[in-house]
């Protein structure tokens, strides 16, 4: 963990430097002029400081722009306010911007005054049909229709988190164009919880619509909060594998409907599907070598009957499979259907499986992530950990991943002091994330950025 020591030390050398830098009144110190680092710090020393700096003074804004949107939250391909929100933010900060991206999402470039690399700072946008219990005074009392239903809408999994860092980070880098050696590409994303279904969205289709090119992006960074139960300011990593693929099995059972009270008049597919929700963990716990990566398997929807004296004519299942391996994703699918088959024939019945494919794994590029190190160790506000375990969660930003290096990486957002066994993490009505992260988040997106550019690291 960072030391009190260390932090007295950057905030002392931040002074330092501002009161050299005020001490000649020279054109390099001018708005917008290229600044030259004080005699014995080298120019990335002095753009750190200056990161640093102005992530503190943009602080009081994120924490503002945070509770804004968490306050008004949308669902996927829905984001039409928060979609201007962010627009006119970045225009004002003098960013080159395109909107309508994937439905609703938000391109800003930042061009340094210097030739270099480009460099992508990624957010998602969207909310989650959750109905909020935080109690918070900005807590979101918004509601949309969801699959046909009318929902409570929350920033349940930080997103709110994520677009206030990066329109925080964003500010900070416009204040360093003049000594950018590149181009910065700020993406804002909508949909990365899922499309509406019959839709196109998330990464996929912002990568169609070509936010990787005009120009083509070298290297792209993002982070979550949460997802770990580190406390607020810590990072966490790891080169490889990250988080899972993330895929949605679907399995419908079809038996004979009859009497409730005349069970063997008919077949039942409430028993046979039973049955196949648990023959699907041995799959995880018998049947594959968890040595050679985890798996997990989770049936989260059974919609059947709807009578209690009637066996219904046909039963839907709905679950996730995560893996980590390729062999063993597509070895898992295989299984998944000859057990849900087999065990449906078993009793006369019969199951139909369709297996969609999600994200696949968030794979941190290791030269990247060797070469940022440094970086984020250099802001973490708390624990650091660049050898992290991997979770079973997924993300699409896997998706940029598969064209360009990347670098993912968790800011926790656990309160000091919190019991993290107890404390209600991402996705629950009741997650309300540490606003004490966010100066590190800032710091965090601003500094790899910068770092990249700047070529630290090789």
């Amino acid at each position: 963990m960072t030391s009190t020591r260390s932090v007295a030390a950057t905030l002392l050398f931040a002074s330092l430097l501002a009161a050299v830098a005020s001490a000649q009144p020279s054109p390099r110190n001018q708005p917008g002029a290229p600044a030259k680092a004080p005699a014995g710090l080298t120019a990335l020393d002095a753009l750190h400081a200056r990161v640093d700096k102005a992530a503190e003074a943009v602080l009081p804004k994120v924490v503002a722009w945070r509770r804004d949107l968490h306050a008004h939250p949308e669902l996927g391909n829905r984001e039409v306010r928060t979609s201007a929100f962010l627009a006119e933010r970045l225009r004002a900060m003098g960013y080159e911007v395109r909107t309508g991206i994937a439905k609703t999402g938000v391109v800003g470039l930042l061009r340094g005054g210097k030739p270099g690399p480009v460099v992508a700072l990624r957010s998602d946008i969207d909310a989650l049909p959750v109905t909020e219990d935080t109690g918070l005074p900005f807590a979101s009392t918004a509601r949309a229709e969801f699959n046909g239903r009318e929902v409570g809408v929350m920033h349940a999994c930080g997103h709110d988190f994520h677009m206030s860092m990066l329109l925080g980070a964003a500010q900070v880098l416009a204040g360093l164009k003049a000594d950018l050696p590149g181009t910065v590409k700020i993406i804002f994303q909508p949909a990365e919880e899922g499309a509406p279904a019959g839709e196109e969205g998330g990464a996929e289709l912002m990568v169609k619509e070509g936010v990787l090119e005009n120009p083509k992006v070298d290297a792209i960074f993002g982070l979550h909060v949460g997802i770990t139960p580190l406390e607020a300011g810590s990072i966490s990593f790891r080169p490889g594998g990250e988080m899972a693929a993330g895929d949605t099995v679907t399995i419908t059972v079809k038996g004979r409907q009859t009497h409730g009270a005349l069970p063997s008049a008919g077949i039942d597919p409430i028993v046979v599907a039973a049955q196949i929700v648990l023959g699907l963990q041995t799959i995880v716990s018998r049947q594959v070598n968890l040595a050679t990566a985890p798996a997990v398997i989770t049936i989260g929807m059974i919609e059947g009957g709807n009578r209690s004296n009637i066996i219904p004519d046909q039963v839907k299942m709905t679950g996730t499979i995560r893996t980590f391996d390729p062999a063993m994703r597509t070895d898992i699918h295989a299984r998944v259907k000859r057990t849900a088959e087999n065990i449906a024939a078993a009793a006369g019945a019969t199951a139909e499986v369709g297996i969609e494919i999600g994200n696949s794994v968030t794979w941190n590029d290791p030269a990247l992530t060797a070469r940022m190190t440094a970086s984020l160790k250099r802001v973490a506000g708390g624990t650091f950990d660049p050898n992290a375990p991997v979770t079973g969660t997924a993300e699409d930003f896997s998706v940029y991943q598969q064209k360009v290096p990347g670098l993912f990486f968790f800011l926790g957002v656990t309160p000091k002091g919190s019991d993290p066994g107890t404390w209600a993490a991402n996705h629950s009505n009741r997650f309300s994330p540490d606003e004490a992260a966010l100066i590190t988040g800032v710091r965090a997106l601003a500094s790899v950025a910068v770092d990249f550019l700047a070529g630290a690291g090789r």
